[in-house]
């Protein structure tokens, strides 16, 4: 028996813009845990991340008409979820961001002792401080390479600028981390 191939990103999109709710569902399904986690890394906030993750997939759908299907979906998804999270944090007018590690329930069972707990923790918060002090573009370009896993290319598209612009970012941005741990640590 063959597995039918999934429709791709753009060929969804097509779809869409010729209001096929199904390809929506389908976009929704296949993208929403990917921008959820994004937005509430940048948010700080579950609650806000829902939210902005909502309001992302609304924009997909009222918009579908304009995307032009070139095989970006992935950057231009996640530049409506960077535009919606820069935003919702200038209205705002207060940075904050979570852990930089899994969720504790994701930890194995076994043998982690109190004092190793303590000390990652530790860690965790070090890191956490150390992408506050990130000016809010750096901050941006590291977690959507991290933990959006895009491409240089992508985070470029993401954020409307170039691939060297993106390197530069994420160069400096290691160099500030690794200076600001290095006191920390």
């Amino acid at each position: 028996m063959e597995i039918p191939e999934l429709p791709g990103d753009d060929a969804l999109m097509v779809r869409v813009a010729h209001e096929d709710q199904d390809a929506f569902r389908l976009l929704v399904e296949r993208w929403e845990q990917p921008v959820y986690a994004f937005l509430e890394r940048m948010m700080g906030s579950r609650e806000e991340a829902l939210d902005l993750s909502q309001e992302t997939f609304l924009r997909i759908y009222t918009q579908a008409r304009r995307y032009r299907p070139q095989g970006q979906f992935r950057s231009w998804l996640f530049r409506i979820a960077g535009n919606l999270a820069r935003s919702g944090l200038r209205r705002k007018r207060i940075v904050r961001w979570v852990r930089f590690d899994a969720p504790l329930h994701d930890r194995p069972t076994h043998a982690v002792t109190p004092e190793t707990d303590l000390a990652r923790a530790e860690a965790r918060a070090d890191v956490r401080r150390a992408l506050q002090a990130l000016p809010g573009r750096q901050r941006e370009a590291v977690l959507l390479r991290h933990y959006a896993e895009l491409s240089h290319r992508e985070i470029a598209q993401s954020m409307g600028t170039t691939v060297p612009a993106v390197e530069s970012l994420l160069q400096r941005a290691m160099v500030a981390l690794r200076l600001h741990l290095a006191d920390t640590m």
